[in-house]
């Protein structure tokens, strides 16, 4: 039992020092009349969406951070700036600048050179398509489902100017009950998650009968199914597979498809759930990650039949 707290705790407390940097931060720069000039510089993004402004400026904050971010988002919407379909669309789109920015620390410094040009580049195009097609989704989405909305960036509570130190006081005692029950929901969440590991209630995601329906080499079965648990390992163990021309390039991609479908589901439980459940609550935490991850798996699905009609 003991153990099993220590490994939350590991897990969770980086993760409850971002939501608690988010929540302040964030109101910080609400009590400095910041929000909405944050949204103007992405204003064209959000032109032919029918998105309120706050999720402009929700994006903007998500470039640096999706878990501020999201803390902004529940701001607004516990301020009824926001409803429901606003916040899980909203929240979906903070999720796209991180496709972009692990281009950067990702993709090219890692997953490039481990793969080689031809299939690390396209793994690394398949991300940044993912984001792009719900970029897209979310702005039809918005069209279809919501009629627009006028709640504004949030603004300074007076037109007084504040001083950094004053609104980092007033955020902070503003904050500090909501992250309190925001960290508490988190470590039950994570402990859960954690306990059902350990059960194998995740070993339902076995990659083996799928990989041998689109007969794969049998060589690949290992980091296929160390792809799964972790892609940073896979992705080592396939590297020398392409370089050596045990596997072709387009039989490489066939792996990290597969790979891909079945780790997002389980990457999505153990480490985008707990997040969302703990912000914004059960019911709009799973939609959020249910509709993400749906999504991320359909563009994988699309790419992986592509590949599949090459080879056969």
């Amino acid at each position: 039992m003991i153990g099993l707290f220590l490994r939350v705790l590991d897990f969770a407390l980086p993760i409850l020092v971002m939501i608690f940097v988010g929540l302040v931060g964030t109101s910080v720069l609400v009590e400095l009349g910041l929000m909405q000039k944050f949204s103007k510089l992405v204003s064209p993004i959000f032109a032919y969406t029918n998105l309120p402004e706050t999720c402009a400026s929700a994006f903007v904050v998500a470039i640096g951070s999706s878990v501020a971010a999201n803390s902004m988002l529940f701001q607004e919407k516990k301020e009824n700036c926001i409803n429901d379909r606003e916040v899980v669309l909203c929240s979906m789109m903070n999720a796209t600048p991180a496709y972009f920015r692990e281009l950067f620390t990702y993709q090219i410094p890692i997953v490039v050179p481990a793969l080689g040009l031809a299939v690390g580049g396209f793994y690394s195009l398949v991300f940044i398509v993912t984001a792009v097609f719900k970029i897209l989704v979310i702005a039809v989405a918005s069209k279809l489902f919501l009629k627009g909305n006028s709640c504004r960036a949030p603004e300074t509570r007076s037109k007084e100017k504040v001083s950094l130190k004053t609104a980092f006081k007033r955020a902070f005692k503003k904050e500090l009950r909501i992250f309190l029950k925001i960290a508490g929901v988190y470590l039950i969440a994570t402990t859960i998650i954690f306990v059902l590991q350990d059960k194998g209630a995740f070993e339902i995601f076995s990659v083996l009968p799928l990989a041998e329906l689109f007969k794969i080499p049998p060589e690949t079965i290992v980091p296929l199914t160390s792809y799964v648990a972790s892609p940073i390992l896979g992705i080592s163990l396939l590297g020398p597979m392409i370089h050596s021309g045990e596997i072709t390039n387009v039989q490489a991609m066939i792996v990290l498809m597969l790979g891909s479908m079945f780790m997002l589901p389980i990457f999505a439980i153990r480490s985008q759930l707990p997040r969302k459940v703990a912000i914004f609550g059960t019911r709009l935490g799973v939609q959020i990650v249910a509709y993400s991850t749906t999504l991320s798996i359909i563009v994988r699905l699309a790419v992986l039949l592509l590949l599949l009609g090459m080879v056969s």
